[in-house]
């Protein structure tokens, strides 16, 4: 990942923000992408590639039929006989996170592809960056693809932020972002940074 804290002595690197468009659900979008018929219904997502398969992402919809992470397909139906078991499409993966990319190249020459469904985007210059980020989550929507973004001072803050972002979040001080957020929250949002 990038640096997290600027040299004070580097004077260039002083300015810069960082930014995280983020999609949610990612494995689910790709799956259900140019089926917007199912978003109505409980939809939820499994990797059928594991000799058990369960559930590794679902709507709000699914969840409010009481399906949870973890689930096998049975458990899920028996829950809501209305639930859309979905497998991965790697196809379709593959292709938003180019789209993502190519959207976070207008920004910047600075990209990360920091995980599936997510990329973080360094700034020198941040002028006016929240009404970019607006129009390209506008340009994702038009895709048929979801997505929020947050801006920081560093990768991981964007990173935080763009999870709780509605579409776009626009954060100055990382420590009284962070301050008020539970632990679970920040545990939830990133367990690879714990």
């Amino acid at each position: 990942m990038f640096s997290q804290r600027p040299e004070v002595s580097d004077r260039r690197l002083v300015n810069q923000m960082f930014a995280t468009i983020y999609l949610p659900n990612f494995f689910l979008q790709a799956a259900i992408r140019h089926q917007p018929e199912l978003h109505a219904n409980p939809v939820a997502l499994i990797e059928e590639q594991e000799r058990k398969p369960v559930i590794i992402q679902l709507n709000d919809t699914a969840e409010k039929a009481g399906i949870r992470k973890g689930m096998t397909p049975s458990q899920a139906l028996a829950r809501s006989l209305l639930v859309v078991i979905k497998v991965r499409a790697r196809a379709q993966e593959k292709s938003i996170q180019e789209i993502l990319l190519h959207y976070a190249f207008t920004f910047s020459p600075f990209v990360e592809s920091t995980a599936p469904g997510v990329c973080t985007i360094q700034f020198m210059d941040y002028r006016d960056l929240s009404p970019k980020l607006e129009r390209v989550i506008d340009q994702l929507a038009k895709c048929e693809i979801t997505a929020q973004a947050a801006i920081a001072p560093t990768p991981d803050t964007s990173f935080l932020a763009a999870h709780l972002a509605r579409p776009v979040l626009q954060i100055e001080n990382a420590k009284e972002f962070l301050a008020p957020l539970p632990i679970e929250t920040l545990a939830t949002f990133s367990p690879g940074l714990w």
